[in-house]
This record gives C-alpha cells, structure tokens and sequence, in this order.
C-alpha cells in the first residue's frame, strides 16, 4: 500500500467517532471536508443519492443516516445546523455517488467496504421492483464508464474523437452495427437525453456486461493503441450479443423503452423518502 493511499485512508479512519453503545460512525460535514467538498450544498447532492440507494437497498434510511444538528461559528455568533451521523453503510453510498473525478472518492470506494456493498444488493436485487433495479445498475453502469474511460486513455484511446469512435464501436457490437445516435433515434430520445437513462434493466445489464468486461480485456491484453481498443471493444459488444442469441434472449434494440427516465425514478423516490420524513425523523432539504 502507497504511502498516499495509508494517508488517506488514515484521514477516514481519524473521523470515525465510537459511541457509547460501541457502535461507529461518520459526521457527514467532516466527510464531506475529507472527500475535497468545499461546498455543503455539493456534498448534498451524493448524500441525497445515497438515501435513495439506502431505501433501495432495503436499509432504514434514519438509521443509516441519523440526523443531528451541530452548532457552528458564523461570525461573531453561533448557530445549529444540520449534519448526520453517518454508518459504515452509508458512507460507502456516498462515495459511490461522488465525484468520480476526485481520486479521493476512489480511495473511499475502497475503505467503506465495496465488495460487502455489491454482495448485499446481488442478494436483494431479485427483489426489486423494475424501477428499483433500474437504479441499482445505472449506478454501477457510471462507476464501470469512468473506470473504462480511464483504462481506455491508457490503452492509446486520447482524444475525443477517438473515445466516441471508441463507444461507438461497443454499441456496434452489441447492437448489431446501430451505433449511438441509431439506438438514440430508434428509442425516440431528444436532443440531451442519454440512452443509458432510458434503458431497462435487462437492457442496462447487458451494456454493464459490455463495458466491464471491455475494461479488464483491455487491462488484461496491454493494449496500447486507439485502434485495437475500438477493434476490442467492438468484439466484447458482439460476444456479449451473441450469448443472448444463444440463451435465446430479446436482442437489446428489440427491448422496450421505458416511459421514465432515470432521473424521473430518482426524483420520485427523492419525493416519496420527502413525504415518509415528515412522519419520522429524517429531514430532507430541497
């Protein structure tokens, strides 16, 4: 382990606060300092996303995220506001929902746990409704796409041309030769609308399957040249299409386009973990 990765994981581990009951926790304000949030509206933005995958994941959100008020100095006064009493549980759904720029972030994914994360939602996912399990792998579909986009740059793929021929290449192969504005305008999207946010579940898994599995052959193989990563992405794609041929599967432009966005489920289930607040303790701002 690198003498920079000790040091921040040492700052996570100096916020830690033990209660009395033995239990541990995170305050969310010195958190969001930890992970480089200047600004505690940003930080708000990932803790809001974290309750959603909280409740998702069938936890209790006013558990997870126990609220508190902490008084502060605003000049020559003082004054309460907000914070929470963050668990292990939670602190890993915000670093999952951060920045993903932020190297920082990376090292947080690692020491809250991911792999007990993933397994406790492959446990429950079954479970899920279709909206639910939309969410759940969109989630990891941004996490998977950064990762790709790194080892793409290091595999030769540099410039921005080179990257869109390059996801366009993986699309191809799955797709059956549609490419990203084809799959765009066969599922009636507008200009800015993402494709990713308007796929179902079946569909979002096959594309995680095509992306994760790009990222470690071009890890794996040493790849260094634009051309050979487009050529292996494009092949993933179509092995990946050529095993749902083969267990007789719906090809992906075949499935249906779901009516809500990705977006539209996060708002509602923002709206729905508003309105069951107002009966308990968890406090949520616009």
């Amino acid at each position: 382990m690198s003498k920079l990765i000790s040091k921040e994981y040492k700052r996570f581990e100096d916020i830690k606060r033990i209660r009395d009951d033995g239990t541990e926790y995170w305050p969310a304000r010195e958190l969001a300092s930890v992970l480089d949030y200047v600004q505690w509206r940003n930080f708000e933005t990932a803790l809001k996303r974290a309750m959603i995958a909280c409740d998702n994941s069938g936890h209790d959100v006013s558990v997870d995220f126990a609220e508190v008020s902490k008084i502060v100095k605003a000049g020559a006064t003082t004054k309460p506001v907000k914070d929470y009493e963050l668990s292990r549980y939670a602190c890993y759904l915000i670093v999952q929902n951060g920045d993903p720029r932020k190297e920082v972030i990376a090292l947080g994914q690692t020491y809250f746990a991911i792999q007990t994360y993933r397994q406790e939602l492959a446990d429950r996912f079954n479970e899920l409704d279709e909206d639910r399990r939309r969410l759940v792998v969109r989630g990891d579909i941004k996490q998977w796409n950064q990762l790709l986009a790194e080892t793409a740059h290091a595999a030769g793929v540099i410039t921005n041309e080179e990257f869109a021929i390059f996801q366009n290449a993986g699309y191809m192969g799955l797709y059956g030769g549609l490419d990203v504005e084809d799959i765009h305008e066969r599922k009636q999207l507008e200009i800015g609308q993402k494709i990713l946010d308007y796929m179902g579940s079946t569909e979002l898994i096959a594309n995680l399957f095509r992306i994760s599995q790009t990222e470690e052959k071009l890890r794996k193989d040493g790849v260094n040249d634009a051309d050979t990563a487009t050529k292996v992405h494009y092949s993933v794609g179509k092995e990946v299409r050529k095993a749902i041929e083969k267990i007789g599967g719906t090809m992906p432009e075949d499935l249906p386009t779901p009516e809500k966005s990705i977006q539209q489920i996060e708002k509602e289930q923002m709206a729905r973990l508003k309105k069951k607040a107002k009966k308990g303790n968890l406090m949520l701002d616009e």
